[in-house]
């Protein structure tokens, strides 16, 4: 018996996969969390189909189960469209799928799908590339009028447990092309996909490079321009996050740049600093359209791989890692009182980013309350294909839970945030153990008998037993366990002890 999700982690994703379309498609599907249409290509495949799939596998260790994975995934999805009670038909028909637009910043998008300001925008190739497989806009890399020469080698990663990266740094800076060439870049983008939002993201180093940069973008033609005031690894001061991480500097500049262009304007906020109600207050009373977050987060890696001439720098951390770090900070702007009482919801539209990588991932940012987010290392990671899994995702959920129209999940999970102080202290969920999924590993009750609170037992028959009276509910067990053999109980009064 395999583990989907363990399997599929082993696929390489392949270029042009030796395993045929369907197979790859269906295998990338799940990878990304997209159950749904995982099961229409694996139910539209023979068993002489899956073999050769199977046997064209070109994987250095052993082949990709396919088979395993199409058995299984066909009757969970079975097992769920029973659950359900959602028709079959209704779940593979594209054409009744919900849309998926929303407004930005007044902006109607197709769909809420952003490339974020980095390396995977960095000329007209690239993001006409992104256009015509279903991302809705750009954030295009940075534009500035500094000389820009980047490092080699310029990225590393953090790594756990043959995942391909949890972490991803870089010490990129801004765009290395001259600047009129980016803006032209921009004028031909819009031009040539004029329902794509075209998205200038610029760096000035004075008050009037700045606005002689958002004037030149309006010019071009874009829908909108991003302030960056949160690149972390900036060679001068008063640069990127510099600005970012002074609110006076940020109320000055947006201010400043808002009255000189016509289209919509939007900071970019470092997550190098305490709080973000400062910072998003000050671009509330400098009148700003939007607020991209987060940026890049200050780190150090120590790989000697890394090094630039065998020297090290601070620079930016991102990927799957800092999405948590990502969401706090978005509620801060959007579930912050003081922000409200302010009215900041009506009049700032959040553009979310870090560490997403699958719909669920994106979901998470819109529930929160933002309008659309930026994807990055996972495109680097996977390439601009992820989007048909981001978009069909998002579709199919919103498909069983009846909801026709994207901005309804926008904030949804805001009311049931609460301080640490008004949780509910006097209930627990105890774990419940499924025998049949169990292996008999004993990882609970290491992580328990070491981090937790001794209330596993294992015995001879190597199965773990839950000792009631001293466990404290805390689903460390759950966490730890790789087979999912550990769920959850009823919730119910903590015992007297």
């Amino acid at each position: 018996m395999i583990h989907i999700n363990e399997e599929v982690a082993r696929c390489l994703l392949c270029a042009d996969a030796p395993c045929g379309a369907k197979a790859a498609r269906a295998i990338r599907a799940l990878r990304f969390d997209n159950y749904w249409t995982a099961n229409e290509l694996f139910a539209q495949m023979d068993d002489a189909e899956v073999e050769a799939a199977q046997k064209a596998c070109i994987h250095y260790d052993r082949p990709i189960r396919i088979s395993e994975l199409r058995s299984l995934t066909i009757a969970q999805q079975k097992q769920s469209t029973n659950n359900n009670n959602t028709c079959v038909e209704q779940q593979t028909s594209a054409e009744k799928l919900p849309s998926l637009e929303i407004n930005f910043c007044d902006i109607v998008c197709e769909n809420p799908f952003f490339l974020a300001s980095s390396a995977i925008c960095t000329n007209y190739e690239m993001v006409a590339n992104a256009f015509e497989a279903g991302w809705a806009g750009v954030f295009y890399k940075t534009i500035s009028k500094q000389d820009i020469r980047e490092v080699s080698p310029r990225f590393d990663a953090v790594r756990k447990e043959g995942t391909p990266f949890i972490g991803f740094r870089n010490m990129e800076q801004l765009s290395e092309n001259p600047y009129t060439m980016d803006f032209d870049i921009l004028h031909r983008l819009k031009k040539n996909y004029p329902k794509k939002i075209v998205i200038a993201s610029i760096m000035g180093q004075t008050e009037e490079e700045w606005i002689e940069l958002a004037k030149m973008a309006e010019n071009a033609g874009c829908d909108a321009v991003e302030l960056n005031f949160s690149c972390p690894q900036m060679r001068l001061t008063g640069l990127g996050s510099d600005i970012g991480q002074n609110s006076e500097l940020i109320l000055f500049y947006t201010s400043y740049i808002k009255k000189a262009v016509s289209i919509p304007v939007i900071p970019k906020m470092t997550p190098n600093v305490m709080s973000m109600t400062a910072p998003a207050l000050a671009c509330f009373y400098a009148d700003a359209n939007g607020i991209s977050a987060i940026n890049t987060i200050k780190s150090i890696t120590m790989s000697h791989d890394a090094e630039v001439s065998e020297k090290k720098t601070i620079s930016g951390y991102s990927g799957k890692a800092v999405k948590p770090i990502a969401l706090r900070m978005i509620y801060e702007m959007t579930g912050n009182p003081l922000l409200h009482r302010a009215g900041i919801e009506k009049h700032m539209d959040i553009s979310g980013i870090g560490g997403i990588e699958t719909w669920r991932d994106a979901l998470e940012f819109i529930q929160l309350g933002c309008r659309n987010v930026q994807v990055c290392t996972a495109v680097m990671q996977y390439g601009y294909r992820i989007i048909d899994d981001l978009i069909l995702g998002l579709q199919h959920y919103m498909q069983e839970r009846g909801i026709t129209e994207l901005k309804k999940l926008v904030g949804e999970e805001l009311k049931n945030f609460v301080l640490p102080h008004d949780l509910d202290r006097g209930t627990m969920v105890f774990p419940k153990i499924d025998r049949e999924k169990c292996i008999g590993c004993g990882r609970c009750f290491v992580s328990c008998s070491d981090g937790g609170h001794q209330a596993i037992a294992f015995g001879e028959d190597r199965k773990p037993h839950i000792i009631g009276h001293k466990c404290v509910g805390c689903h460390l067990c759950r966490l730890v366990c790789p087979t999912g053999a550990i769920g959850t109980a009823k919730r119910m009064p903590k015992p007297n002890k």
